[in-house]
């Protein structure tokens, strides 16, 4: 039995189930949880860099959005709040959406 020991989707135990296999879970406390969110976060995050096509993309940062849902529930906020601070940064700020790349600045 091959030994995987990182968090799945909630569902991923019925499906193993549904094959005949046998499994081991457990459920996590909440350090652990938020831990293995942010590996999850890397996780997905590096198949989104692997990823080749437009179409494997969207998949993973759908993975990506996801692990960041979570995260933004485990610290007790929600999506909209965090999408207001996002708007709050991008009218002080700016967004990404100009494709500045900065090379440097004189002292």
């Amino acid at each position: 039995m091959p030994n995987y020991n990182k968090l799945v989707r909630d569902r991923i135990p019925s499906i193993i189930e549904s094959t005949g296999k046998k499994y081991s879970t457990k459920v996590l406390n909440d350090e652990e949880y938020i831990k293995c969110l942010k590996e999850k976060a890397y996780e997905e995050l590096n198949e989104y860099c692997a990823a080749e096509t437009d179409v494997e993309a969207v998949e993973e940062l759908a993975d990506l959005l996801e692990v960041i849902r979570s995260l933004v529930n485990q610290h007790g906020a929600t999506f909209e709040e965090v999408e207001a601070v996002r708007e709050d940064k991008d009218l002080k700020r700016g967004g990404f959406k100009e494709k500045v790349f900065l090379i440097k600045v004189e002292d």
